[in-house]
């Protein structure tokens, strides 16, 4: 009896250390094949034996536990053989190392990254084949050198000259199946033009969408360090955005010292179209040394009335140029009749370059020199002539 007794004791104590092995290895495994696109007997394989280990596994039931232990090997040697299957299959088709969206693969990969619309993506490696929806991310990533792996853009992206040898997929409207075509490992996508269908459809054939949405001057530099780390360019990230802060500061000094000029920016005429609070360009007025006459209107891009300029009395009219948005000379010229305007009075009618001002990317710092140079020009001296139409 005695002998029996510690026969059964010794087999409960062997099979509780079988289980506990079991249990560290199989949950990962458990879990993982769960998720993986597999047969559906591979799944109801892993699933009884999930059932089977938290059942049979925990409870003291003579011969059970052994039974348990058998059947559950058995079902994890058959659903990991066909999982395997499966997944070399699916790898066949599908480059490894692009993780998307998986937070059970955290502990698979420390790279995790979260984009501007707060959604986390796990990367194994860098993205080797990059498709970009936005001129400012084209100008990014070449800024980071990596001009190789971009392997389509939009038709706005014309900067810098290598960025128009590369596949077009259009802009505000992309090509689903030019992209889907380009067998992009990432797609880099502002967040206003990124329609959720097209989000939905590439998520769907495992093609990870990164959001970049630049609201400030200084989300700039943080999306380069971002990028830098995604793709491990992180000494290229440091340089560019150390060169951007150093201008950028550089610039504040030069204003701060100055009283403010009263500005106006045209984006268009008839009907009159300007900018406000929550626009890039607003800020940017601001950091130049200027007071955005449109900063009460409470929109990004208010329209307003001709009486509400002739009441701020801008002192400075600002036109973008460029040749996807600019305000025509002609066009310019029609202020000229407001005489009694403070900028009309003095002349100061200034261009600004529309890409350096309306792209949130590393030229950026020349559209805020730009500015600069447009509302206070005395800081540069004599030799540099104002922008008249």
């Amino acid at each position: 009896m005695k002998k029996r007794v510690q026969s059964s004791r010794s087999g409960q104590a062997l099979g509780i250390f079988i289980a506990i092995a079991l249990k560290r290895v199989s949950c990962g495994v458990l879990a993982s094949l769960a998720a993986c696109t597999v047969q559906a007997s591979v799944r109801l394989g892993c699933s009884r034996a999930a059932a089977l280990h938290g059942t049979l596994f925990g409870r003291d039931r003579g011969r059970q536990w052994v039974i348990g232990l058998c059947v559950c090997l058995l079902l994890l040697d058959v659903s990991m053989a066909s999982a395997y299957g499966s997944k070399v299959s699916i790898m066949k088709r599908r480059p490894q190392g692009i993780l998307t969206g998986m937070p059970f693969m955290a502990h698979v990969s420390s790279r995790a990254f979260v984009d501007d619309a707060g959604r986390r993506l796990y990367l194994a490696k860098p993205p080797a084949r990059v498709v970009s929806l936005a001129p400012s991310i084209t100008e990014m990533l070449f800024a980071l050198g990596l001009g190789e792996q971009i392997v389509g853009v939009t038709e706005f992206c014309d900067y810098p000259v290598g960025a128009k040898s590369k596949a077009k997929v259009g802009y505000a409207n992309p090509n689903m199946e030019t992209i889907i075509g380009l067998q992009p490992d990432m797609v880099l996508a502002p967040k206003d033009f990124l329609r959720p269908d097209l989000q939905v459809k590439l998520e769907q054939l495992k093609i990870p969408v990164f959001v970049l949405d630049a609201k400030t001057l200084e989300d700039i530099p943080l999306q380069m360090h971002t990028l830098g780390a995604m793709f491990e360019k992180t000494s290229a990230a440091n340089d560019v955005t150390q060169r951007i802060r150093q201008r950028m500061t550089e610039l504040k000094l030069k204003v701060e010292a100055l009283p403010t000029k009263r500005v106006l920016y045209v984006l268009n005429s008839q009907p009159l179209i300007s900018v406000g609070p929550g626009s890039f360009i607003h800020q940017m007025i601001g950091l130049a040394g200027g007071v955005n006459v449109a900063a009460q209107a409470g929109v990004p891009y208010p329209r307003l009335s001709m009486e509400t300029v002739l009441k701020e009395d801008p002192e400075v009219l600002i036109f973008p140029s460029g040749e996807v948005e600019t305000v025509p000379r002609s066009e310019q010229q029609q202020w000229r009749r407001w005489d009694s305007l403070s900028a009309v009075k003095r002349q100061r009618f200034h261009e600004v370059s529309s890409n350096l001002l309306n792209r949130p990317g590393p030229r950026v710092i020349e559209g805020l020199e730009q500015l600069v140079r447009a509302i206070h020009p005395e800081l540069f001296g004599p030799s540099v002539p104002a922008l008249h139409p």
